[in-house]
């Protein structure tokens, strides 16, 4: 029974996280430790079992969104990799500093950063983009099928602090980058929104892999509950991918803020008490 509860919350955050470029752990995670800690269906979970196997399962929401994203050719490799080099020296950072951390202390910090991450997600379609990074860093282009073509940029080493930090909080709570990713490439770099959430998952995907590295070499892994989550994220993985080139997904990104808001809200609370 478990273990089909873990495919299934899985799928949902392969779904998700695809769908709008988070990564999916921010479903995962609260999930798991509601289930496993509030009503005892996995009695060895803790905060550093669960972040490692979040960052797991991210490896494969990343493949599988990437490989469907390269088939509309919406991924900026160059600009993932910059983003990756940033990004994984954090990673290791964020992983090394999680192990402190016990559940209470877990609950209220990713509460914390559930609803400021709600809170980005609902700004970022209203604040407009910010032309000094374009004009003064490396500028790239994107011509969609419409045949419209979009220029965006960012100086090189703004990308590679920001991405750090993205990095140190992916490793640290076991969450994509691109929950912060996405709408930095937005409204910093004047991304095409695609675009963004492509390239996103493409760093994602290589980010959780040094991720996982580390958190295997720390002992976070359950790898009896794995197989149920890789199978479930990379289903879900396709399917938002494919809902993504289909959708508007001002709707679904509604719900998740109202999720995001109502789970953190809750977390912050059991920390605290």
């Amino acid at each position: 029974m478990e273990y089909l509860l873990l495919a299934v919350i899985a799928l949902c955050a392969g779904i998700l996280g695809s769908l709008v470029g988070l990564g999916g752990g921010v479903i995962l995670i609260p999930a798991t430790l509601y289930f496993g800690i509030n009503l005892n269906f996995f009695p060895d979970i803790t905060p550093q079992r669960v972040v490692g196997l979040s960052v797991i399962m991210m490896i494969f929401i990343g493949l599988s969104s990437t490989i469907s994203y390269m088939r509309s050719k919406q991924v900026d490799f160059v600009s993932g990799l910059i983003f990756f080099i940033g990004s994984a020296p954090g990673a290791v950072l964020g992983a090394w500093l999680n192990k402190g951390l016990n559940i209470d202390s877990f609950n209220l910090y990713f509460g914390i950063l559930l609803i400021v991450l709600s809170a980005i997600l609902f700004v970022r379609d209203k604040l407009k983009p910010i032309h000094w990074f374009l004009e003064h860093g490396l500028k790239r282009s994107f011509t969609d099928r419409q045949g419209q073509t979009f220029e965006y940029g960012y100086p090189i080493w703004f990308a590679f602090v920001f991405s750090f930090f993205v990095g140190m909080i992916s490793g640290l709570f076991g969450i994509g980058g691109g929950s912060l990713m996405v709408p930095a490439m937005v409204m910093l770099f004047r991304f095409p929104p695609h675009v963004a959430v492509a390239t996103s998952m493409f760093m994602v995907f290589l980010t959780s892999i040094v991720n996982s590295l580390s958190h295997i070499y720390l002992g976070n892994v359950p790898w009896h509950y794995t197989v149920p989550v890789i199978i479930g994220a990379y289903v879900g993985a396709k399917l938002g991918s494919a809902l993504n080139k289909r959708l508007k997904s001002k709707t679904v990104v509604l719900v998740l803020q109202i999720v995001m808001v109502l789970i953190g809200v809750r977390s912050i609370i059991e920390g605290l008490v």
